[in-house]
């Protein structure tokens, strides 16, 4: 329980963006330290690396108070001109980062919140539109957006089908009266219905639906009639995910009674069993995909440690700087067309932006008669290479959320380190039986799934 409260935190936070210790660093481009990668950080080859991008809007209507997301309440003078200029300021986010793709596709978008819904759909169309001049899109790009189900918070669901959303993520949390109004939320159990058949009537057919286990006083039969009614509403996956009381929250001033440890494993055990009997297939932690969907790719490209982009207030980005090769991608090409701001050598990279909504539009007006990328461009507050410890158990951290593992030679392409480095740890693990047996597929057992925090450990 300790280790799926971590993981569903940090995953809640920024869909497993790695955090970026931004107290010691400038928060432009005009003065950023750039760190080089260690002796230790292997170059990789980008060519096979896919590439997605996260945009996060970060304004929402009320803030939960169990919520520890990068989120603010929309201001009571809001004016549509503010999401102008927060759109413009995303495009030239994007803008900035487009070398960073090193000719690959994007693979798929997630827009995350805060509560995206509320940007207006106008806007939708100018970032989209902006978008697409600045990237190449995969024919089957997947394109999600959350969006939460009071009627205020959205525009008509067709709209946003049209300029290029075809999955939405819906965040009803629960389908009980008591317990929405003590997570603080907005909407009721018939709009949550509502929002969920409104979605598949405008032609969405990947509609997934954020429910919450382990509320307060909540009983077994509660959360599994949630389950039970997203399923019977029409949501073709489920993020079935338990409570945590973060820091930096009205529920961590001022706890909530939850179900104790008995209760939540009970819950959890029974819900699984449910969302099996239902058809649901739990190929992460807390992600079940239905008979008629699959899963998130979005979220897969994280785990499987792939690429992502990122743009808007708060939002964290990790990138792999490919070596020179016959594709014309390098390091090389790359660093001279982002103007010696960002790259320095290949290897991997982290990144963050300005979290301040205020601070991530305000842009440096260039006062010279030469204007580079440093002086129009949103606030850069972190950009670091991973070392190789640090790539080793980011990489575990991410792929051991998935039940089904990953290829062992996945390893070697997304971090550039050989499996000997890591051969002691990993032949332990499989002697304690806590992983599979097996030269190709890195795999959590039964019994490892239920000590995922111990094999996180020997990584460490």
């Amino acid at each position: 329980l300790l280790l799926i409260s971590i993981i569903i935190a940090h995953y809640k936070i920024s869909l497993f963006m790695p955090k970026v210790n931004t107290d010691s660093m400038p928060n432009d481009l005009n003065t950023l330290s750039l760190t080089e990668p260690t002796t230790d950080t292997i170059a990789v080859d980008v060519t096979d690396i896919p590439l997605s991008l996260y945009i996060h809007i970060p304004w929402c209507v009320k803030k939960c108070p169990y919520c520890d997301f990068n989120s603010h309440e929309l201001p009571i003078d809001s004016e549509l001109s503010m999401y102008e200029e927060y759109v413009d300021a995303l495009l030239l986010d994007a803008a900035m980062q487009q070398p960073l793709a090193q000719n690959r596709k994007i693979g798929s978008i997630f827009i995350g919140g805060g509560t995206p819904s509320l940007l207006p759909i106008a806007q939708y169309q100018r970032l989209f539109t902006g978008l697409r001049t600045c990237f190449e899109f995969a024919e089957d790009i997947e394109v999600t957006m959350e969006a939460n189900p009071g009627t205020l918070e959205h525009a008509p669901f067709a709209q946003y089908l049209e300029v290029g959303i075809n999955r939405l993520s819906i965040g009803v949390q629960s389908f009980a009266a008591d317990k929405l109004k003590v997570l603080g939320r907005i909407h009721d159990p018939v709009q949550a219905l509502s929002a969920i058949s409104a979605a598949k009537a405008a032609g969405f057919v990947r509609v997934n639906v954020d429910l919450m286990h382990g509320l307060p006083k909540q009983t077994m039969n509660e959360a599994l009639e949630d389950i039970q009614m997203a399923h019977d509403a029409g949501a073709t996956h489920i993020s079935w995910y338990q409570l945590t009381i973060e820091p930096n929250t009205v529920f961590y001033r001022s706890q909530p009674i939850l179900p104790d440890e008995d209760n939540l494993a009970d819950i959890e055990q029974a819900g699984q069993s449910l969302l099996q009997q239902l058809g649901y297939s739990n190929y992460e932690v807390s992600a079940w995909a239905g008979e008629s969907d699959k899963p998130c790719r979005h979220n897969i490209n994280y785990w499987q440690f792939g690429d992502y982009l990122a743009i808007g207030a708060g939002a964290h980005g990790k990138v792999t700087i490919g070596r020179n090769d016959s594709n014309g991608s390098n390091s090389s090409d790359v660093k001279d067309k982002m103007e010696d701001d960002l790259l320095v050598a290949s290897g991997i990279y982290r990144f963050s932006k300005s979290r301040l909504p205020k601070d991530y539009v305000v842009i440096n007006p260039d006062t010279t008669e030469k204007s580079d990328i440093r002086q129009i461009t949103p606030k850069m507050v972190g950009w670091q290479a991973i070392d190789q410890e640090e790539l080793v158990s980011e990489f575990m951290l991410n792929a051991l959320r998935l039940h089904g593992g990953v290829a062992w030679s996945l390893f070697e392409k997304r971090t550039g380190l050989t499996l000997d480095s890591i051969a002691e740890q990993v032949n332990s693990l499989v002697k304690q039986g806590l992983l599979v047996d097996s030269d190709t597929q890195l795999q959590p057992t039964v019994l490892g799934q239920r000590y995922l925090n111990q094999i996180l450990r020997a990584f460490l």
